[in-house]
């Protein structure tokens, strides 16, 4: 009876250990990886424009979303990539002031 009683408090013990093993491999490899969107969760940029066309975000299907150091920074399209690419710190500061662009749908 004692040899049951120790075999089934081990068997317990195991068991939790088993348990908490589990959540922690599985919590500490979901802080671990890179999300396929590692800006998604900034919201700091204020604009619902494309900073470069100035069109409508969404008007062309999902936003094209990057990090330029740190700063959000959202596109209608990956066309407009490029282009923000010729002078990154101009739109940057669009987004900072939450300032629009001048022109819209040159795209």
């Amino acid at each position: 009876m004692k040899f049951t009683k120790l075999l089934l408090s081990s068997l317990a013990a195991s068991a939790v250990l088993l348990t908490l093993s589990a959540c922690k491999e599985s919590s500490s490899s979901t802080e671990s990886e890179t999300p396929s969107n590692p800006v998604a969760s900034n919201s700091e940029n204020p604009l619902d424009v494309c900073v470069v066309s100035g069109e409508k975000l969404g008007s062309m299907g999902e936003p094209f979303v990057i990090d330029h150091e740190g700063t959000e920074v959202r596109f209608c399209c990956d066309n407009c990539l490029p282009k923000f690419n010729e002078d990154p710190a101009k739109y940057v500061a669009m987004v900072k002031t939450g300032t629009p662009p001048s022109h819209e749908g040159n795209h």
